[in-house]
């Protein structure tokens, strides 16, 4: 019995030490720790009983719906007889749990999935719990520095990454072929029935978009991407070749304009050759294409002379915990959890979120996955990451995505192209 006890109490003060130091929470010193664990439990004592916790769970509806966070919750449980833990799972989406939560973070998700570009914002909050222990470990030795990256703050690790986010090309074998998409000028030349696109252009609010201006070298807010007093270089001559390029580009009659025309429509008939997505509806293309579908690295483009490749904004799908949790030691060690390799596994054959662990990401079943091999290589190839300044979130997003929708409306043309670069520049300034 006292072996018994001894172990419980030593497995508790174990994953206690997983909690970092997070501005609202609180972890019990290592003294006290100690203290606990030196005293040996009395024969007469009562075996302990399982602690009694809640936690609440913010989770996407793709980790919801097929029962992967049930299964998952279950399992942990299974693991952790030294808690009796009850789960309240509720749907929220990771590209709005930053809003979710700053709403009220007492009443958020204890542990929650969130895109990385939103954590500064939380951190700056206080919202989120900053990672110790075996936990900031295991993301550090278990990642790619590029991914281990996307949730660093000032050096502190935030949270756990478990799945990539980026975007690559679809194509439709039955209208290009591994030639005409290695650029856009190949893509754009093919020669189609008259009633099929050659290209999908999406803006998707200045996500997709910064992969043309970023692509040719342009920064924001310098190299470092943290360089306020810089600014952005997008209204210099490459960034005005850059833009009459894509002036062109989304007037061009063989260009199929988002918005106007149902992508998903003209991918089942066969007739869009390329466009940008991201693995979350590879099911919707695949079940509409089959064996015509093709998958590959975003292109090259040439709008001064000179072939520069696009490069996609990459970042990473990740798991935080609330700096309120009622419970944090159960918080983090469920974070960990979620984000272990076991788990991203589990999570790639249920929903096919290619995971960042490396080891897992080196199984046969990733390997032999053809999305996974793009979303890889993209990263490796064709990408940058995307920036996590709260300075550059409150600026670029609102005035990004109205470049392409000007281009389209005729509102930004060549004739006030730089005008309206520079009013963009202007836009992003940090006094």
């Amino acid at each position: 019995m006292k072996k018994k006890l001894f172990s419980l109490i030593m497995v508790t003060t174990l994953i206690v030490s997983l909690v970092g130091c997070g501005k609202k929470t609180e972890t019990p010193s290592t003294n006290d720790n100690k203290a606990e664990t030196t005293q040996a439990p009395k024969a007469t004592e009562e075996p302990v009983k399982a602690e009694d916790v809640t936690l609440k769970v913010w989770a996407p509806e793709n980790q919801i719906k097929d029962g992967t966070m049930d299964s998952m919750t279950k399992s942990f449980q299974a693991l952790h007889p030294e808690w009796n833990i009850t789960f309240t799972v509720e749907t929220q989406g990771e590209d709005t749990a930053k809003d979710e939560i700053l709403k009220d973070v007492g009443a958020a998700g204890d542990v929650f999935f969130f895109a990385n570009d939103q954590l500064n914002e939380l951190v700056n909050a206080g919202a989120i719990a900053k990672l110790g222990g075996s936990t900031e470990e295991m993301v550090k030795t278990t990642m790619a520095e590029s991914v281990v990256n996307t949730v660093k703050v000032d050096d502190a690790i935030y949270a756990i990454p478990f799945t990539h986010n980026t975007f690559f090309m679809y194509y439709d074998k039955s209208l290009l072929n591994e030639n005409d998409i290695k650029s856009i000028e190949g893509i754009m030349a093919k020669d189609t029935p008259e009633n099929v696109y050659n290209f999908y252009f999406e803006s998707a609010g200045g996500w997709k978009l910064g992969a043309w201006y970023y692509g040719a070298g342009l920064t924001i807010y310098g190299d470092s991407q943290t360089d306020f007093a810089a600014g952005a270089n997008w209204n210099n001559e490459t960034g005005i070749a850059v833009t009459n390029y894509l002036i062109d580009l989304i007037n061009n009659p063989k260009t199929a304009y988002d918005g106007e025309i149902s992508l998903s429509e003209l991918a089942a008939d066969h007739r869009i050759g390329a466009w940008f997505d991201g693995s979350w509806n590879y099911n919707l293309y695949k079940e509409a294409l089959g064996d015509d579908l093709g998958l590959a690295v975003i292109p090259t483009f040439n709008p001064d002379g000179h072939d520069y490749q696009l490069k996609s904004f990459y970042g990473s799908k990740a798991i935080g915990v609330n700096s309120h949790a009622a419970n944090p030691a159960v918080a983090v060690a469920f974070a960990a959890y979620l984000g272990s390799e076991e788990m991203q596994l589990q999570r790639f054959e249920e929903t096919g979120q290619v995971p960042t662990n490396l080891k897992a990401g080196e199984s046969e079943a990733v390997q032999a996955d053809e999305v996974a091999k793009v979303i890889v290589e993209e990263a490796n190839t064709a990408s940058v990451m995307q920036p996590t300044s709260a300075e550059f979130s409150s600026r670029y997003w609102s005035n990004a995505g109205g470049i392409a929708t000007e281009i389209r409306s005729g509102e930004l043309n060549k004739n006030n192209a730089q005008q309206k670069l520079d009013t963009f520049v202007s836009s992003l300034k940090v006094e």
